[in-house]
């Protein structure tokens, strides 16, 4: 998961994986196999474009094929793209499918890069020697989740949807990756039915059984499927579509979605997210949640999509101040690229529209993001201000009041 804000059945929890079967056992070893093998040193950390990149995305590529996905990339499993910016790369989703002759498809993803060693700054780590960023919770844990998820439905009875499953590079970046893959998707966007994305779902604590499950107000659906009395999982539901993950992607598109995440931990973008403090009976408990909320939509048609209100800035919940908007991560600036706006906060009220470049905030011109973030600090609650707006051609001077 990037390092900005965090997100905050009647399916009973109670029906996931409880490992007393050949196949659970199975599935136990195949996610404590990937883990490992994608936490481990040799891959270096994951950073997008780099060789641990890129031997991560053939053992995915390797998993969904033994899953008995087929590729679904422009160049087999893989879909590459350019992240642009100062250093100029080549990341790697890869994407895997299954082919149902339905009208309509479900995505399932997660993202597979990390840190590498804190190259990209975007590490928490303070220590003065470079360290490798291993991101076994972050995300190789979602990663994992996504192949057993492809084992298990390329053996289902679930026949009524086609399914992709993605796993995405450039998030830790800003989202480089799912944002390429909905605007190349190898199905149109009206032809999704919905999105779940898996991030960070390998700390669940054995007492509390704490998840929080994001894009609850995305479908009418998800009310009904997703009860906060469980029996097993003490849920946390958010209903924003968006946050600082690859389901934002999906979401901005109208496109239903769910964000599974078990928590944040004192390793998060550290050194110290190894593969030995994963949870893996409660990594397999969460997929069982899943599959059954999978299961549970094979019976219905396709769902309805519902824009929520709060649109989340990705930004730290620290400042006193933000505009409400939520931005594009891939914009190279000056400036910073509004992707949507939320209703009745500060952008909206000043009239700030969807795909508007904001140049400047009071007299603090904005470079980038890390601009924008440093700005919004210099603002109190109910202060006014002007933002420098840059529409089309023009640039406009639009009152704002925090």
């Amino acid at each position: 998961m990037k390092q900005f804000f965090f997100l905050a059945l009647v399916l009973s929890g109670s029906q996931s994986i409880a490992q007393n079967t050949s196949e659970d056992k199975k599935a136990l070893e195949r996610v404590k196999v990937s883990v490992n093998y994608l936490a481990s040193d040799k891959l270096e950390g994951r950073r997008t474009g780099s060789a641990g990149e890129k031997l991560a995305a053939e053992y995915i590529s390797q998993q969904f094929k033994k899953a008995g996905l087929q590729p679904k990339g422009s160049d087999g499993y893989l879909q590459p793209f350019d992240v642009k910016g100062a250093d100029k790369r080549t990341g790697h989703n890869v994407v895997g499918y299954i082919d149902n002759k339905a009208t309509h498809t479900i995505v399932l993803g997660a993202h597979y890069d990390h840190l590498g060693y804190g190259e990209d700054k975007n590490s928490l780590y303070r220590g003065d020697s470079a360290q490798i960023h291993n991101g076994a919770d972050d995300n190789a844990s979602g990663t994992s989740a996504l192949i057993e998820i492809g084992y298990w439905l390329k053996k289902s009875a679930l026949k009524k949807y086609n399914y992709i499953l993605v796993a995405f590079s450039g998030e830790e970046l800003g989202l480089f990756g799912s944002k390429y893959f909905m605007e190349n998707s190898p199905v149109a966007a009206s032809n999704i039915n919905y999105m779940i994305n898996m991030d960070m779902v390998g700390r669940l604590n054995d007492s509390t059984h704490g998840i929080s499950i994001g894009g609850f107000g995305t479908s009418p659906v998800w009310s009904e499927l997703i009860k906060t009395e469980d029996p097993y999982f003490k849920i946390k539901i958010d209903s924003s579509g968006t946050g600082p993950s690859d389901h934002t992607s999906f979401y901005i598109k109208d496109i239903p979605v769910l964000f599974f995440f078990t928590g944040t931990h004192m390793d998060y973008h550290k050194p110290g997210d190894d593969a030995d403090k994963i949870n893996y009976n409660g990594l397999l408990k969460v997929v069982g949640y899943i599959k059954n909320i999978i299961s549970a939509t094979d019976q219905k048609d396709k769902i309805a999509f519902t824009k929520t209100r709060e649109v989340h800035s990705g930004m730290r919940s620290s400042f006193k101040v933000t505009l409400g908007v939520l931005l594009d991560y891939s914009f190279e600036g000056p400036g910073i690229h509004v992707d949507a706006v939320t209703e009745d906060r500060p952008a909206a009220q000043a009239g700030v529209e969807a795909k508007d470049i904001i140049l400047q905030v009071g007299d603090y011109p904005l470079a980038d993001v890390q601009g924008y973030m440093q700005a919004l600090g210099k603002f109190e609650k109910g202060q006014t201000t002007t933002l420098k707006v840059k529409r089309g051609n023009k640039e406009l001077l639009l009152p704002v009041t925090f």
